[in-house]
């Protein structure tokens, strides 16, 4: 049975370190910002933009993902949880490629919506 996202991790958290992927440009597209709310659920950083699947755990979240590194396809799977220390910590895995565990922490401000990911015809439409 699919369990509620627990209050302690409802809400949006900002990405401030990834274990496998450059910090260096985690801000490229805005925040690197994910929201777990059970609404329309969203990733960003670098330049992946891609929209969740979460459910509830007995420790945090798993979800699964789909979206755009640039305009190349992606889709791939994660979990997430509170540690000790008040930081979500996490796992984000590229199917077929690598993943990364990352941290985040409570994100207070008012987040802008994270776009849609691009799809791969998007990618030729814009270079006209």
């Amino acid at each position: 049975m699919t369990e509620e996202i627990s209050p302690q991790i409802r809400g949006w958290w900002r990405i401030i370190d990834t274990a496998t992927w450059v910090n260096e440009g985690l801000d490229d597209l805005g925040p690197a910002l994910i929201s777990f709310t059970g609404d329309d659920d969203r990733l960003g950083m670098h330049c992946l933009l891609a929209q969740l699947q979460v459910r509830g755990t007995k420790t945090g979240v798993s979800f699964s993902w789909k979206g755009a590194w640039e305009f190349d396809q992606l889709s791939g799977t994660g979990n997430a949880k509170v540690g000790k220390d008040g930081l979500l910590k996490g796992m984000i895995k590229i199917k077929n490629g690598d993943s990364s565990s990352f941290s985040a922490k409570r994100y207070e401000g008012s987040p802008s919506p994270i776009p849609d990911p691009p799809s791969y015809r998007d990618k030729w439409r814009r270079r006209w």
